[in-house]
């Protein structure tokens, strides 16, 4: 044992600058399952024309924009997102040395390329990956589990504009320039003649202008005016006119959103579940919807929306524009369970297995008997259209109410009311209000809602709902804690389409490497 502890180690040959005779190749180098040999293969089967055609003639010579696209695609499956790390992987990692053909772009031509050229044209791209899995039997795109998540935007936090506070501001100003203009009249009734504004409710920036110089002339003219107020017409004739057309463009880039940042006017301000100082703040993100297929993503869309609820219209819109037809069956969480898009979903002939909001609550005896009085537990006399309240007495039928949604959907809601409720037992247990007890029933929502009920209650319904956990959910967990995905690197809704179209490639394309 002491003459075997006593042996000198043995090492392998190390001969750093030895050269070789016969060099290997970087083909030679990678293993034929590298999941750089899909991505290679993939991405030489598709159509790239319209890609070409974003590229005009004439000047000196460009980087081929397949090779740009696998760089840039197998740098996304790699988790490398940064540009100037790609020109750095270019250089010296042998799988990119295989990919570009030992061609080095500097970053700059890769975020030209990745933010330029692929505008209008990576979704077609994305399209044809989809439906190249589809022909080999990865996915499916007759059914389909939609999920939405918000991801933060690359923008400042702390540099946002809000929509009531432009019209907390507008309010004020048209306050203050009333005053204004009955002061004017009180101490110089004769500089400011007889004219007198129509409405100060509706403002106008060329409107202001004439307003506040007519009384900014007629308080310097007058002798009776106070320093305090010539000198707050002076400031309003500096200042509003311009504060106004700066609101009339926020309101513009709003375009019915709550808010924006001032960095990414795209980015709207929402509350993330990444919220790292627990204090609830909201940070300008994104929307981002997609359509799954066994963990692929078959369909991706980006939206300004907070919720998911108005988000399911203008997806499956683009759905069928990318792939030329509908789902035959979609399945989604009751975030989308709203009347707008049941009725969406039966115009369209799609099978929908869409919670509602209290369909799990429904599911649970004891949740019911929490709320026997709710309207609807209440049972319905459809021959009589009427309903009969806890004690047996009819509620009948007195008006219809007809209102619009924000997103501008009618709905339509009858009212009915009980006869007597005065001396009833059950009052205090059945309603607080006073007079008789009245509600307000959606019956085309409840139809909706008992369709649903019944297909998430059905085998195949219990089925999709269980598949929904392990379809959808799992491609954003997946992006997001195993790959990175917390927020865009690239500004405006643009360029976030394309990035995160990227992703969504690198995703398909991991999945079918694995």
């Amino acid at each position: 044992m002491a003459k075997e502890r006593l042996r000198p180690p043995v090492f392998k040959p190390y001969a750093q600058h030895q050269g070789m005779l016969l060099p290997p190749t970087y083909d030679e180098l990678i293993p034929g399952n590298h999941p750089v040999r899909i991505i290679n293969q993939v991405i030489d089967s598709l159509d790239i024309d319209p890609l070409l055609a974003n590229y005009k003639g004439g000047g000196s010579s460009s980087y081929h924009p397949r090779m740009l696209l696998k760089a840039i695609i197998y740098a996304y499956v790699t988790n490398i997102y940064s540009s100037r790390k790609m020109e750095e992987a270019c250089r010296f990692h042998i799988p990119f040395l295989w990919l570009t053909g030992a061609q080095t772009p500097d970053h700059n031509t890769l975020n030209r390329f990745r933010s330029q050229r692929l505008q209008g044209v990576l979704r077609e791209v994305f399209t044809q990956v989809v439906h190249l899995l589809a022909q080999e039997g990865l996915l499916s795109l007759k059914e389909v589990y939609t999920d939405g998540t918000k991801m933060e935007a690359n923008a400042n936090r702390y540099t946002f504009v809000w929509g009531n506070a432009i019209k907390t501001n507008k309010e004020k100003m048209a306050a203050q320039l009333k005053e204004l203009w009955q002061y004017a009249q009180s101490v110089a009734k004769e500089e400011m003649g007889d004219d007198e504004p129509t409405d100060f409710t509706t403002l106008s920036p060329e409107k202001v202008k004439q307003t506040v110089e007519q009384i900014d002339q007629a308080l310097k003219a007058s002798g009776k005016a106070s320093t305090k107020m010539k000198a707050k017409a002076t400031y309003a004739k500096k200042h509003w006119p311009d504060n106004l057309t700066k609101y009339e463009q926020q309101e513009q880039i709003l375009d019915g959103r709550a808010s924006y940042s001032k960095t990414d006017t795209d980015a709207t301000f929402m509350r993330m579940k990444e919220d790292h100082m627990k204090n609830g703040q909201l940070k300008a993100g994104y929307n981002v919807q997609i359509s799954a297929s066994r963990q692929f993503v078959v369909a991706y869309s980006i939206h300004p929306n907070p919720t998911d609820t108005l988000t399911l219209a203008p997806h499956l819109e683009q759905f069928e524009k990318d792939h030329g037809f509908l789902p035959d069956v979609l399945t989604a969480d009751a975030g989308y369970g709203s009347e707008q898009n049941y009725e969406l979903l039966e115009q369209k002939g799609i099978e929908a297995y869409v919670k509602y909001n209290y369909f799990d609550k429904d599911q649970s005896s004891s949740e019911r008997n929490k709320r026997p009085f709710t309207q609807d537990q209440l049972y319905y006399n459809e021959d009589k259209d009427c309903f009969i309240c806890p004690m047996g007495q009819p509620m009948e039928r007195v008006g219809e109410i007809r209102k619009k949604t924000g997103s501008g959907f009618e709905q339509r809601l009858v009212k009915y009311r009980a006869k007597n409720c005065a001396g009833c037992a059950m009052r205090g247990l059945c309603f607080k209000g006073s007079g008789n007890r009245s509600i307000e029933v959606n019956h085309n929502l409840n139809r909706h809602k008992e369709l649903a009920r019944q297909r998430l209650c059905s085998e195949q319904g219990i089925a999709h709902r269980k598949r929904r956990c392990y379809e959808a959910e799992p491609v954003f967990g997946n992006m997001k804690w195993n790959h990175g995905l917390r927020r865009f690197l690239l500004r405006g809704k643009e360029k976030v389409e394309i990035e995160f179209g990227l992703w969504a490639i690198a995703q398909n394309l991991r999945k079918k490497a694995a």
